[in-house]
């Protein structure tokens, strides 16, 4: 059975379906960057939200802004916006549930102005974004705007005619200021520290260089609330596709699998009203920074922990470094001595059940998180999961062995090449500048640490974090993993 609004009410009684009328809802949120993360979490809430009657000024517009975007465009609208959402879990039901918060999704290359227009609605009173962590245009060693990227440019001498997202932006706030209507808040939902800074510093380092004017009017009136954001979300197969219609029925061209855990911790800072997300489980506060510290530094640190080294190893699925013993005892050693120590403590937070549930999510066998999904883009995750736990243990003088393993065990995953001899391609957009920086073996530490839009400075300058990263790299390359794991466990 094709999913669709006909065939809701001939769905089986199993399979969840939104509880209200979806026609009556206006949209009041505009979302940039439609994937699996988005539609598993913050439309989720909405969701939620919107079958207890409380957001019908709150559906949601979808926006894709890259030619990549076209396919889940087609996929949704084939469907009327409609989707499932798959919950898995280790010996359990999977629970089944049909989201129809998004109402819309709009293309960029069909019509900039069409799409300025809707962010510039007065209707619209949240712009959010799942952009990743490079799409902010920043530069990770300095944290500034890139304002030479020919994107950029391009859409500073096209204001009209916009390519980028803070192009976008800019050009729909102007039309507000001008037509005196107030902003929306832009909240950033990627997973990256400080993300509502981050948005706020980016949107404002392209305003200054359009209108000085419309900086100031930016910086005085938009609110950008930092977000921590946690749901495991891999990325949808065909598998999951046949074994949704196998289970229920439905014929669905894009559903979203996800864990059952679901975590939004926000700064309740909005310039134009917001849904009540409180009702069905956000937590708000005045200030996320501990929330979002434990869960990069624990979560995300240990993913990079587990991934390259397991990718090494050859297994595919984060669960298979979980019951991995040896894989399993290092990351969880890395969480309880290298992070914890520098974490400051998170109101309401207990950090060992919390590590406790890490480790529960990661082993999820139901789940089959890809090693590759997790081993993707290194060079924009590591400033922002890992480098930050080291700047952290260079400053106090700690250890630094089992972080220094993590980065050795990303430059020689590089290689391309596991431990059973099997070739795997390097998911990173700067893939070609890093083969450059490992290809002179004799060189390899300096050209590798050199890369200051990863290291920075600071790290490259650390004679203790240096000689603990040459040993790791030289144990990888000549003992392998196992032997290496044995040596930095024992030490």
């Amino acid at each position: 059975m094709k999913l669709n609004a006909e065939n809701l009410s001939s769905l089986p009684a199993k399979v969840l379906r939104p509880g209200y009328e979806r026609s009556l809802v206006r949209q009041g949120i505009v979302h940039i960057g439609v994937g699996g993360f988005h539609r598993a979490h913050e439309a989720v809430y909405t969701e939620m939200l919107l079958n207890q009657g409380q957001a019908n000024d709150w559906g949601i517009c979808g926006v894709g802004l890259r030619a990549e975007d076209r396919a889940m465009q087609a996929a949704l609208a084939s469907q009327d916006y409609l989707y499932t959402l798959v919950e898995l879990s280790d010996g359990a039901d999977t629970p089944v549930q049909v989201i129809g918060a998004i109402g819309d999704f709009m293309l960029a290359d069909e019509g900039c102005d069409a799409l300025i227009a809707k962010l510039a609605s007065p209707d619209t009173r949240i712009v959010s974004l799942t952009i990743t962590e490079g799409g902010y245009c920043t530069d990770d060693s300095s944290g500034q705007f890139n304002a030479r990227l020919p994107q950029i440019q391009h859409d500073l001498e096209h204001p009209q005619a916009p390519k980028t997202v803070f192009g976008f932006l800019a050009a729909a706030l102007m039309r507000r200021r001008n037509a005196g209507i107030a902003p929306f808040t832009l909240m950033s939902c990627d997973n990256l520290p400080h993300n509502g800074d981050v948005a706020r510093k980016a949107l404002l380092g392209f305003c200054a260089l359009r209108d000085s004017a419309l900086h100031d009017w930016v910086a005085a009136n938009v609110s950008f609330p930092n977000a921590m954001v946690d749901r495991i979300t891999p990325m949808t197969s065909d598998g999951h596709r046949a074994q949704l219609q196998a289970d229920t029925g439905i014929e669905d061209s894009w559903p979203v699998v996800a864990e059952p855990f679901l975590q939004w911790v926000l700064e309740d800072k909005f310039c134009n009203g917001r849904p009540e997300w409180e009702r069905v489980g956000v937590q708000f506060t005045d200030d996320v920074t501990p929330y979002e510290e434990m869960k990069i530094g624990l979560l995300n640190g240990a993913h990079l922990a587990m991934a390259y080294l397991g990718a090494l190893l050859g297994h595919e699925f984060a669960h298979e470094t979980m019951q991995d013993t040896q894989l399993r005892d290092y990351v969880r050693r890395y969480m309880d001595q290298d992070v914890t120590p520098l974490l400051a403590a998170v109101p309401g937070i207990d950090l060992n059940d919390y590590k406790d549930t890490l480790i529960e999510r990661f082993s999820n066998t139901a789940i089959c998180d890809q090693v590759s999904r997790l081993c993707s883009d290194g060079s924009s995750k590591f400033p922002k999961f890992v480098l930050p736990t080291l700047l952290g243990q260079i400053a106090q003088g700690r250890a630094l062995d089992r972080t220094a393993l993590i980065i050795a065990a990303w430059c020689h995953y590089l290689g391309g090449v596991d431990e059973k001899g099997k070739s795997y391609p390097i998911p990173d957009p700067r893939a070609a500048w890093l083969a450059e920086a490992i290809s002179d073996g004799d060189k390899l530490t300096d050209n590798f640490l050199a890369l200051e839009d990863v290291f920075g400075q600071k790290i490259p300058q650390s004679a203790a974090f240096k000689e603990a990263f040459q040993r790791q790299l030289e144990r990888l390359q000549t003992l392998g993993v196992r032997a290496t794991l044995a040596k930095v466990m024992a030490e």
